[in-house]
């Protein structure tokens, strides 16, 4: 419970000092290591796409050393099966002879999970994670287990490959609280990448905050106030991105499918509160929630045949959708 705003600052220096001993590690990508820290520090899961090489393990794992959590990962591929994931029931001999089961953990018990390529696994695969995602517990026979707390999982995905991948249709991608693209580094970033992994000291990450710290902030998170003119403007934005709604821009109308449903709004909401707290604020403002628009509803927007053969973005759309609610205030 927030009782002074020395507490706010408090939690806020905490995820600054977090956000620099990545920093220490990972070469430049400041919008994505905040987007991953607005993500954890709302209690959500986040979805990464970029190109191979460009750093995502190694952010991930940074990421678990930083937080004191226990790192897992699983590398997606078209055979795996849902008990590489989730574990299975192991038959066990005793000294006369006699048989019991016993549950085997997989790697999906781990307070960070990597899913590295999720969209290279079968449905039923992806299905098993998104389920254990969302629940938080996995079921194996009759047995329910809870999985450990805290717990997140950073999916990854190569955006170039399309041959030998299944696509994550559009209820499971909503289980995301945040889609986080991966760009590609500047020069002066390549530079200092080479510097740092070929020379002989290995930079390593700091453990700055524990399970008992996270869990202390996403409940403080939760109650950072939202005026209610902030909440209309961040409903109007959701609204704008529906192709049927009133005074929505020309890309909406021409381009988009489905617009953003309900858990859009939300993730909208959780990750400003957390952007809010990191600066020291006990409020949300409108700032905000411009700022984290693109990653919490890139993946919410889906475009009709014509908008996928124009090659529309949806970060395009949503940027547009940005403008129309700039325009009505």
């Amino acid at each position: 419970m927030i009782e002074t705003r020395e507490q706010v600052e408090a939690w806020g220096a905490t995820i600054t000092a977090v956000k620099e001993q990545i920093g220490r590690v990972i070469v430049g990508q400041q919008d994505v290591v905040e987007q991953l820290l607005w993500c954890i520090f709302a209690g959500g899961h986040a979805l990464l796409e970029g190109i191979p090489g460009l750093g995502k393990t190694m952010l991930v794992r940074t990421i678990a050393d930083t937080l004191d959590m226990s790192f897992s990962r699983i590398q997606f591929t078209p055979d795996l099966m849902p008990a590489d994931i989730t574990g299975t029931n192991v038959i066990q001999f005793g000294l006369k002879g006699e048989t019991s089961y016993q549950f085997q953990p997989g790697p999906i018990f781990g307070n960070l999970v990597l899913a590295d390529e999720i969209n290279r696994a079968t449905p039923k695969t992806q299905s098993a994670l998104l389920e254990a995602m969302q629940e938080k517990t996995v079921t194996v026979g009759a047995e329910t287990h809870r999985l450990p707390n805290p717990f997140f999982v950073l999916a990854t995905q190569n955006p170039l490959e399309n041959e030998g991948t299944y696509p994550l249709p559009e209820a499971q991608l909503d289980r995301f609280l945040l889609k986080i693209n991966v760009s590609y580094p500047s020069r002066d970033e390549l530079k200092e990448i080479v510097r740092r992994t070929t020379a002989s000291h290995e930079a390593t990450a700091e453990k700055t905050a524990d399970a008992a710290a996270l869990s202390a902030i996403q409940q403080g998170v939760k109650e950072i106030l939202l005026a209610e003119e902030v909440l209309d403007y961040a409903v109007q934005l959701t609204m704008m991105t529906h192709p049927g709604e009133q005074g929505v821009p020309d890309s909406v109308k021409k381009y988009v499918r489905f617009g953003s449903g309900p858990r859009g709004l939300q993730s909208i909401i959780s990750a400003a509160k957390v952007r809010a707290l990191t600066a020291g604020r006990l409020h949300v403002s409108v700032n905000d929630i411009q700022k984290v628009a693109l990653p919490a509803l890139r993946h919410r927007i889906f475009l009709n045949f014509e908008g996928q053969a124009m090659g529309v973005g949806t970060d395009a759309v949503i940027e547009d959708s940005l403008a129309a609610v700039e325009k009505r205030k």
